[in-house]
């Protein structure tokens, strides 16, 4: 969400900052409506004013016993125009829906581009695993070992869902513990147990909201699945002015997450790449703007971390102009070597959101001083998709008869199981 006084100040500035984002001008359509909003709102305190002078000459004339008819009359008139006026939110509706769908300004270091293709290699860790024999795509090994299974999936549920079974739903399950484990023990972050039912005011707060709810699934009560963790542990906070001092917030959570894909139809069609429901730990920063852009890279660090710890090639990319997200101002993405697909595949991305979601929440900081200081900044990251890591490890770990090493960070939560072979 943008601060219309930040656009009356400086419109050009605001144009430019939509034109990386291939958005029209828009700032004088801004203005203009702000401009009759803002009559609007001066009308209605003169028809205010007006009634409290009238209010006061009436309780005059009564004290000294003269006709208050036409007083009465103009009250009543003055009463309509108000509520007239007051009522003709046009402008107000009009200008809210165009900000509210407006993507956020990008930072100046995010590169120009159109898609994908113009991301930026910042880093490679680790070489691509080449193996002495034609690798497989993980659901090839998982159908073949008996223990993933897409067809019983969706006699079930439909498309885009899969049943793991044995070893593989444990390594999935070991994969987010241990995440989560790592992101409490050593990196900072409070575990939270998060609702998987949010509001809609939840869903606004992180922008998901109006823009994007074709991508959201909605019971009939007008709840919504969340998305990822990230609608909850931001909204936290909303509404609140926070203590400097309490900042930042670090939260992380282990979550069912569930999304429509309705802008993914033909892609990933196979396997488990694009799910409606998947498990994903996310991270959550709730930070003062001065340090932000420092919580961006710890939490990138800490994703990072993951795969070191797994011991899977991964990149990072800084996303240009034309693939970051609605809400981000800047956004750095992992992508793990997948050698069954012979492709780097994203596994985590971590964005810092500036104030832009905190502006729609009303959530600020306390200075020092005791004054409301302004919007914090909120971030948030995958620390990391765990169904995407259950693919990297089953494609980069796989041996030629088909069995799957369990790498050695996960064997403790695998009771010591070292290697997955067939369930028969």
């Amino acid at each position: 969400m943008h601060d219309i006084r930040e656009i009356r100040a400086n419109p050009e500035a605001f144009d430019a900052a939509m034109a990386r984002r291939r958005v029209e001008p828009i700032a004088a359509v801004l203005i203009e409506l702000d401009v009759l909003n803002r009559a609007r709102l001066a009308a209605v305190q003169d028809y205010q004013a007006k009634l409290n002078a009238l209010s006061k000459e009436m309780g005059e004339a009564k004290r000294k016993g003269l006709d208050t008819q036409e007083i009465t009359a103009r009250v009543a008139e003055l009463k309509l125009r108000s509520s007239i006026t007051e009522g003709d939110q046009g402008a107000a509706e009009e200008l809210k829906s165009r900000l509210e769908n407006l993507p956020n300004i990008l930072a100046s270091e995010v590169p120009d581009g159109r898609d994908e293709a113009d991301n930026v290699v910042l880093k490679q860790h680790g070489e691509p695993r080449v193996p002495n024999f034609t690798p497989k795509q993980h659901f090839e090994l998982g159908e073949a070992l008996g223990l993933m299974e897409f067809e019983r999936a969706a006699k079930i549920s439909g498309s885009r869902f899969t049943i793991l079974r044995g070893a593989l739903a444990r390594l999935e399950r070991a994969l987010g513990q241990f995440m989560i484990d790592l992101h409490t023990r050593e990196h900072g972050y409070e575990e939270v147990a998060v609702p998987l039912l949010v509001n809609a005011a939840a869903m606004y707060g992180t922008s998901q909201l109006p823009k994007f709810e074709e991508d959201l699934f909605k019971t009939t009560d007008g709840r919504y699945l969340i998305p990822t963790a990230e609608v909850p542990l931001t909204n936290y906070a909303a509404g609140e002015i926070v203590p400097e001092a309490k900042l930042p917030f670090r939260f992380a959570a282990l979550s069912q997450c569930f999304r429509s894909e309705a802008g993914s139809a033909g892609r990933d069609t196979r396997g488990m790449l694009r799910q409606h429901q998947f498990p994903k730990v996310e991270m959550v920063s709730i930070a003062h703007p001065d340090h932000s852009a420092a919580e961006h890279e710890r939490m990138t660090v800490a994703a990072e971390k993951v795969l070191e710890l797994l011991e899977i090639p991964y990149r990072r990319m800084l996303l240009c102009a034309g693939d970051t997200g609605f809400g981000s101002t800047k956004t750095f993405d992992l992508e793990v070597w997948l050698p069954g697909q012979q492709m780097w595949r994203e596994i985590s991305s971590c964005s810092n959101m500036g104030p832009f979601q905190a502006r729609r929440m009303n959530t600020r900081y306390r200075g020092a001083d005791g004054k409301p200081a302004g919007f914090v900044h909120t971030l948030n990251g995958s620390g990391v998709a765990v169904g995407r890591a259950l693919i990297a490890v089953m494609e980069n770990y796989q041996q030629e008869d088909g069995s799957i090493t369990i790498p050695s960070v996960l064997r403790p939560y695998m009771n010591g199981v070292e290697s997955i072979t067939s369930a028969a």
